[in-house]
């Protein structure tokens, strides 16, 4: 698996599902009304249709909006019931068919000292 490279500070993702007969225009009014976040921002947003079979992309570049559209021929996307702000990485195995919510890397440490009692 490959991790995309996205044009984003931010990857929200849209935990219920839209009508993917939307478009650049729905989707950002979902953004802005539903999320309450601009769709102008620096973020990548994520929507998935209820049979899970399709999931639309949108964030905005420079000087227009960029809309990414992926249809599953004969699998299902397994959508997030909680997490809503992903990385990239997550985003990625989202969209390779992975559970996001599911995978847990190990819990990261912090010492403040090599030696230790």
């Amino acid at each position: 698996m490959r991790v995309r490279q996205w044009p984003v500070e931010h990857i929200h993702v849209y935990l219920e599902p839209v009508d993917m007969r939307k478009s650049i225009d729905g989707l950002a009014a979902i953004v802005e009304l539903e999320l309450k976040l601009s769709p102008f921002a620096p973020a990548l947003f994520v929507f998935c249709n209820r049979s899970r079979d399709k999931v639309k992309l949108l964030y905005w570049e420079r000087n227009g909006f960029v809309l990414w559209y992926k249809r599953l021929e004969k699998q299902r996307f397994r959508w997030p019931k909680q997490l809503s702000l992903v990385s990239a990485e997550q985003l990625s195995w989202l969209l390779d068919g992975l559970d996001i919510e599911a995978m847990r890397p190990h819990s990261e440490l912090k010492f403040n000292s090599v030696f230790t009692d």
